[in-house]
C-alpha cells in the first residue's frame, strides 16, 4: 500500500517499528584503509558475474512445476542437502568447507553451460567449467582469492568432504527424477543399467543411500521411467 493511502489504523505503531529496528547503534564492518582501495562498481561486476548462473538451466524438473532447474538454484540445494547430510549423519567434516564446495561447483557452467550426466560429452565438461573457472577468478570485484583451488578440489580431490559432495550432487538429480515421474529420463531414453553405473560410486563411501537408490531404481523401471536394460 503506497504511504499516502495508508490510514492511521494502518500505520505501524512506534513500538512496531522499534522491534523492528535495530536498538543500538551498528558497529562499523570495514576497515577504512581497505575501504578506500576497493570500487564497489567492482564489487557488484562480479556479483553480477555469479548471478549468471540462474541463467544456466539443467535437465531436471523443479517438483511440481513444469519448468527446468537451474544450476543456482541446483548449488543452493546441494549445499543445504550437504549441511542437512553431514548433522544427521554426525559426519567428522570440515563443514565451512564443504559449504564453499557445494556453492562453488557448478559456476564454471556460466561459461559452458550444464551438460546432462548420460552425454556421450560428459568426460570433456570439466575442460571448459575450468576455463570459466579461471576467468572468475581473475574477474575485477573478485574477493574469493581461493576460487580456482576450491573449484579444483571439488572436482578432482579425494577429501571427506569432496566425497560427499559427490554422492549429494548425483543424488539430487535422481531424486527430483524419481518425484516428477521420471520426465527427464523418459524425454533421454536413459536407461537401467546407465543410472545404476552412475551412482555405482556411491556404494563404498555412503552404502545406505546406494541401497535407497538401487530400491528406487527397480521401482523406476517398474514405473516404466528407465528403460530396462
Amino acid at each position: 500500500m503506497p504511504l499516502e493511502t495508508m490510514s492511521s489504523k494502518s500505520m505501524p505503531s512506534k513500538a512496531t517499528l522499534s522491534t523492528t529496528m535495530p536498538s543500538t547503534k551498528q558497529k562499523l564492518l570495514t576497515n577504512p584503509k581497505l575501504t578506500a582501495n576497493i570500487d564497489i562498481d567492482d564489487v557488484t561486476h562480479f556479483l553480477l558475474e555469479l548471478d549468471a548462473l540462474k541463467r544456466v538451466n539443467r535437465r531436471s524438473y523443479v517438483t511440481g512445476t513444469n519448468r527446468l532447474e537451474n544450476s543456482a538454484e541446483h548449488s543452493w540445494h546441494l549445499a543445504m542437502a550437504c549441511w542437512s547430510i553431514a548433522e544427521l549423519f554426525e559426519l567428522d567434516i570440515n563443514h565451512e568447507k564443504l559449504l564453499k564446495m557445494a556453492l562453488i561447483h557448478d559456476l564454471g557452467e556460466i561459461d559452458a553451460g550444464d551438460t546432462f550426466l548420460y552425454a556421450d560429452t560428459r568426460g570433456d565438461a570439466h575442460v571448459e567449467e575450468r576455463t570459466g573457472i579461471a576467468r572468475l577468478q581473475s574477474e575485477r570485484g573478485n574477493g574469493i582469492t581461493d576460487l580456482s583451488e576450491v573449484w579444483e578440489e571439488q572436482e578432482t580431490g579425494n577429501s571427506k568432504e569432496s566425497q560427499l559432495l559427490r554422492v549429494v550432487d548425483r543424488l539430487l538429480p535422481f531424486l527430483l527424477n524419481l518425484n516428477t515421474n521420471g520426465k527427464t529420463w523418459i524425454d533421454a531414453n536413459v536407461t537401467r543399467s546407465q543410472v545404476a553405473g552412475a551412482h555405482g560410486f556411491i556404494k563404498d563411501s555412503f552404502p545406505s543411500i546406494h541401497e535407497w537408490l538401487a530400491k528406487q531404481i527397480d521401482y523406476a523401471t517398474k514405473q516404466g521411467w528407465l528403460v530396462d536394460k
